[in-house]
C-alpha cells in the first residue's frame, strides 16, 4: 500500500510518499515560502535531490506540484496517481472534537474548520491540501491525524485553567497540546528500546527544536503536556516566548498601544530565543555567538535548557519519578552541549547524562551513564511514519 503523509505548515508543505508494504521511502520533499517570490520545492527520490523554483499561492497549488512531480518527474517512482492507495495528513489541532485519527468525510472538514482559532497558521493550510487531494483524487482514501489527539487523556486537573469554569463551558479554553504524534511515536519506541511494555513504563518526553514540547507519560497515557491551549505555552522556543505571566501582556498593550494581532505577533515571531538573543531562532546560531562570547546569546541559551529541567522535575513530581526521559527532533537529537545543561545537577534524582555516548547522530542511542537509575535516550522522531500507519490501519479496515 502506498500513502502519500502531507504536513502542511504555516508556509510549507512536507510530503512523503511510502510503500508501506516494504516499508520504503519512494520519494519526499518539502514546498517552502509559499506565497513569495522566492518559493520552491525541494524533492528527493532514489537519493536524488533537486530544488525547483515554483510560483505557489498557496497549499492548493504546493500540493498540485507535489501531485505532478511524483508521477511526471523523470525519476518518478509511480505513473499514475491511482497508485497512491491512501493520503495521511497530519493536522496541528482537533480540539475536543478528536480522540484518535478518522477517515475524512464533510463532517470531520467543518470541524477541523472550527478549530483554526486554535491553529490558524496550520489549520486553513491543511483543510486547501484536503480539498485538492479531494479534487484530484477523488475515490483515494483520506486520514487526519490530530496532534492534539494523544493529549485527550490529560485529566481535567491538568488540562483546565484557573478562569472562571464557564469559559471552558463556553468556549473550551483548556490545554490542547501539540507535537502529540512525535510524543507517542517516541514514547513507543522508547518501550521497545528498553525491553518493556509500555503500559509499565513512566516516560518524560522532550521534543525540542524550533517548535519545544515536554510531556509525562504515565502507562503509556499523556497526563500532562507543557503546550496548553495553542503551541505557544510551555517552553521559551525559537521564536515563541512559552509561559508569561498574564499580566504581562496587558501592561505591554497599554504601554505600547498594541492591538490584541500585534501583540500575538510578537509573542509568535519576536519573542523566544530570537528575541532574546537579538539573533536568530536557530539554536546553532545561538551556541556559536554564545561560544565566542555574546552574553545576550548566553543568556537564551540557558533559558532553554533552565526551562526543559524545571519540566522535567514538575513531571518527574507528577509522576513520582520515571524510568526514562526521551530527548528527539532537531535540538534533542543533533546538539550535545544543551543536554550537558538540561541534566546537569539532576544527579540526585538519578539522572546522569554521559556526553560521551551522545557522539552520533542520526540512530537512536542511550546517553545516560552506566550508573544513572533513570535512563537517557535519544530517539529521532518520525511523525510521519506514524501518520502513514495510523492511515494504513483505518484504511485496511474499511
Amino acid at each position: 500500500m502506498n500513502i502519500l503523509v502531507v504536513n502542511a505548515g504555516s508556509s510549507s508543505l512536507k510530503y512523503q510518499l511510502l510503500d508501506m508494504d516494504t516499508g520504503e521511502l519512494l520519494a519526499k520533499g518539502l514546498c517552502e515560502r509559499g506565497g513569495y517570490e522566492n518559493a520552491v520545492q525541494k524533492h528527493r527520490v532514489a537519493k536524488h535531490d533537486k530544488v525547483i523554483a515554483r510560483q505557489m499561492r498557496d497549499h492548493r497549488d504546493a500540493i498540485g506540484y507535489v501531485l505532478n512531480t511524483l508521477i511526471n518527474d523523470p525519476d518518478a517512482p509511480i505513473s499514475d496517481l491511482s497508485e497512491i492507495h491512501a493520503v495521511g495528513h497530519r493536522i496541528v489541532s482537533g480540539g475536543e472534537f478528536f480522540s484518535r485519527s478518522c477517515l475524512v468525510d464533510d463532517d470531520v472538514i467543518e470541524k477541523i474548520a472550527i478549530c483554526s482559532e486554535l491553529a490558524p497558521l496550520h489549520n486553513p493550510g491543511a483543510l486547501q491540501v484536503i480539498d485538492a487531494c479531494r479534487l484530484f483524487m477523488p475515490h483515494t482514501p483520506q486520514v487526519t491525524v490530530f496532534d492534539t489527539a494523544y493529549f485527550q487523556s490529560i485529566p481535567p486537573k491538568a488540562f483546565l485553567y484557573g478562569l472562571p469554569l464557564r469559559y471552558y463551558e463556553k468556549y473550551k479554553i483548556r490545554k490542547y497540546g501539540a507535537h502529540g504524534t512525535s510524543h507517542r511515536y517516541v514514547a513507543a519506541r522508547a518501550a521497545q528500546m528498553l525491553g518493556k511494555p509500555l503500559e509499565e513504563l513512566k516516560l518524560i518526553t522532550c521534543h525540542l527544536g524550533n517548535g519545544s514540547s515536554v510531556t509525562a507519560v504515565d502507562k503509556g497515557v499523556a497526563v500532562d503536556t507543557s503546550m496548553g491551549m495553542t503551541p505557544l505555552d510551555g517552553l521559551i522556543m525559537g521564536t515563541r516566548c512559552g509561559s508569561v505571566d498574564p499580566a504581562v501582556i496587558t501592561y505591554i498593550m497599554r504601554k505600547e498601544s498594541l492591538t490584541p494581532d500585534e501583540m500575538e505577533n510578537i509573542m509568535n515571531r519576536e519573542s523566544g530565543l530570537y528575541g532574546i538573543s537579538g539573533l536568530s531562532n536557530d539554536l546553532r546560531e545561538i551556541r556559536r555567538e554564545a561560544e565566542m562570547g555574546n552574553e545576550r546569546a548566553n543568556l537564551a541559551y540557558e533559558m532553554f535548557g533552565y526551562a526543559v529541567k524545571k519540566y522535567i522535575g514538575q513531571y518527574f513530581a507528577t509522576m513520582a519519578g520515571c524510568d526514562a526521559i526521551i530527548l528527539t527532533a532537531g535540538i534533542g537529537e543533533n546538539c550535545t552541549r544543551m543536554p550537558r545543561m538540561i541534566f546537569d545537577g539532576l544527579e540526585p534524582m538519578g539522572i546522569i547524562y554521559d556526553p560521551e555516548k551522545n557522539c552520533q547522530r542520526g540512530m537512536e542511542r542511550v546517553v545516560s551513564s552506566d550508573e544513572s537509575r533513570i535512563k537517557i535516550l535519544v530517539i529521532p522522531t518520525n511523525e510521519e511514519w506514524m501518520i502513514a500507519q495510523d492511515t494504513k490501519e483505518i484504511v485496511e479496515a474499511l
